[in-house]
């Protein structure tokens, strides 16, 4: 054999060459049950997910609706009362919140809120009786606000 491949220059020699079978293709599915059953824990874990961050999305869209409305608002002291009123009941039962005013209804907003505290301060003077009458406005009243909406606790409320 070598006699018969002496006279032959490279290029000649490289075609005789026999072609390498190519490998079989490498699949994409896993091949262990251990990979399934980590792809079906990772999906029902992201659906999961998904879902308590709608239900918490649809739980707070009053308080998204509540911030909108006090940007319209201004400094109007009557207006920023109603929209606290209009939160508190949406976010508690109506039998805790509709018959609160004045004092009682000040202690409510603090109860429910450890950042903010109307008790005591101009805020919460004005808040207890804007709703009954004309008063002036209160410089930080409407950041007092925004900041009770945005960080009440729904103790005891509905989901």
């Amino acid at each position: 054999m070598s006699e018969e491949l002496a006279g032959l220059n490279l290029v000649e020699l490289f075609d005789m060459l026999a072609p390498v079978e190519a490998p079989h293709q490498i699949s994409m599915w896993p091949e262990t049950v251990g990979w399934v059953w980590l792809f079906v824990a990772l999906l029902i874990l992201t659906i999961l997910m998904v879902w308590r961050w709608l239900r918490w999305r649809r739980a707070n869209m009053y308080r998204r609706a509540a911030l909108a409305e006090l940007k319209h608002a201004g400094d109007d002291p009557t207006a920023i009362a109603n929209i606290l009123r209009r939160t508190a009941l949406a976010a508690f039962s109506r039998e805790e919140v509709a018959q609160l005013h004045g004092e009682r209804w000040i202690t409510f907003l603090d109860r429910v809120s450890e950042r903010v505290t109307f008790s005591g301060s101009e805020a919460g003077r004005v808040l207890s009786t804007a709703a009954y009458m004309p008063v002036p406005s209160v410089p930080g009243l409407k950041e007092m606000a925004e900041i009770w909406i945005r960080d009440h606790e729904r103790r005891g409320a509905a989901p």
